[in-house]
């Protein structure tokens, strides 16, 4: 492999890899080059990072290379951060947190019999936001995780404690205003189904 390639290859393996990756690592994983190769394309790089105007640059850290943002650019990347956490949320999203909201702590068996249909990945994604947490292990065969809200989904919703969510019998109320007024069904809980909630 020409050292030009090689450079490329380990620009590749830096920015994919989730940790800080060695000299080692790369010798295990590219045939035909020596250390010496490698650490010539390593120092080439970082060359590269410190000259040319780019928003990151190659560190030594943990025994191996990792490619880091530049620290004057973290204000952009907390407000990423932020913006992500704020995103709006799906449908089916909305649903579940809204489930494990009213029955917590809830297994994701009883969330899924609620909702009709499979919630792993919506579980998930609520998981990643922040917005639920697993609180423990359920009782009985299997012993399912139980899953309850978070600080962070006060926050999401503007709320100080659980208590200010709305009644049951007012979602529904305000469900039967929208179908009386003719506002279209967005694939939600139908809302016969919120008393299940």
């Amino acid at each position: 492999m020409e050292r030009s390639e090689l450079k490329f290859v380990v620009e590749a393996m830096l920015f994919a890899a989730e940790s800080p990756l060695t000299v080692g690592e790369v010798l295990e994983l590219v045939e035909g080059v020596t250390r010496e190769d490698v650490t010539e394309a390593l120092a080439e790089l970082s060359r590269e990072y410190d000259t040319l105007p780019h928003a990151f640059k190659l560190m030594h850290v943990g025994g191996g290379y990792q490619v880091c943002t530049r620290e004057e650019y973290s204000f952009w990347l907390d407000r990423l951060k932020s913006a992500k956490r704020k995103a709006k949320l799906s449908r089916a999203a909305l649903e579940t947190a809204a489930i494990v909201a009213y029955k917590q702590p809830v297994t994701k068996l009883e969330v899924e019999s609620i909702r009709g249909v499979d919630s792993g990945a919506t579980l998930h994604t609520l998981l990643e936001r922040g917005l639920v947490t697993i609180r423990g292990r359920a009782k009985g065969p299997g012993r399912a995780l139980l899953y309850g809200t978070t600080r962070e989904f006060l926050l999401h919703f503007g709320l100080n404690e659980l208590e200010e969510l709305p009644k049951l019998s007012e979602l529904k109320e305000i469900l039967d205003e929208r179908e009386a007024a003719g506002v279209e069904d967005d694939g939600g809980l139908p809302p016969e189904q919120i008393s299940g909630v």
